[in-house]
């Protein structure tokens, strides 16, 4: 059941408390949170905050919440896969969630699309975790990464050993804040082919990034050259602030 959708659930209330604590929630906030499970992050959230929306998908956890939450007003238990919940239909809010694995990337891609999303609180995978917060010239640095912090500030801001949870997951854990910015990190303009250079480059990460461009650019050694890139840097040792250039630039020629 929980475990078949990659569930993995923790249980210590200190932990949970720590959780609630990081997301920076007051009584005024909305809630999602998403893979609720048997409850026990959902009762401290309705305590802590205005109004919670519970999403689970599996039937017999589902029920098990229904039993638990016996007209509790501001809640609100939803049966559904949340890659499908309409996020953009309910005000701004904020996440808290112990995130089934299996979900977290296409989870954290489809709140950040959710332009009234605030703030995201997540359980995840350590090493899902610090791509989020990767700086270029490591190893966790990535398309990822860049996603994560053109749109948000995100924060590590604690690890969880896999013996607190139940099953126990192979892998360590961390708690992430993912803040929505006020604007993107940089200014475009073009989006979609920033998106796309970066993808490209970081699709061949270990080739020289005049050659991983060679499908979107004509050229590409000539045209870095003569914008002042060094064509032969490979993709993770460009910023944020470097793609955005190349893409700024080469718009330049699509006009």
């Amino acid at each position: 059941m929980g475990k078949k959708l990659g569930q993995h659930f923790l249980r210590n209330k200190e932990i949970l408390q720590r959780i609630v604590n990081s997301a920076e929630i007051g009584p005024q906030d909305k809630v999602v949170e998403i893979g609720a499970g048997m409850g026990d992050l959902t009762e401290l959230l309705i305590k802590t905050t205005k109004e919670v929306i519970a999403i689970e998908l599996d039937p017999f956890l589902f029920k098990i919440l229904e039993e638990r939450f016996v007209q509790r007003e501001n809640l609100k238990l939803v049966n559904q896969d949340a890659l499908k919940f309409p996020f953009e239909e309910i005000g701004t809010f904020k996440v808290v969630a112990n995130i089934p694995y299996y979900i977290t990337k296409p989870i954290i891609f489809r709140l950040i699309e959710a332009r009234n999303l605030i703030s995201m609180t997540l359980t995840i995978q350590k090493e899902v975790a610090q791509r989020l917060v990767a700086k270029p010239g490591s190893k966790a640095y990535s398309t990822l990464s860049i996603i994560a912090q053109y749109y948000t500030i995100p924060e590590i801001k604690f690890y969880i050993p896999p013996k607190f949870f139940s099953p126990p997951p192979k892998v360590e854990s961390a708690v992430i804040k993912m803040d929505r910015r006020n604007a993107p990190l940089v200014e475009l303009e073009d989006e979609r082919l920033f998106f796309k250079i970066v993808k490209a480059s970081f699709g061949q990460r270990r080739k020289m990034i005049s050659n991983s461009l060679k499908s979107i650019i004509n050229q590409p050694k000539e045209f870095l050259l003569k914008i002042g890139i060094d064509p032969m840097k490979r993709a993770e040792e460009f910023k944020i602030e470097d793609f955005a250039y190349i893409t700024n630039e080469l718009c330049k020629f699509c006009k």
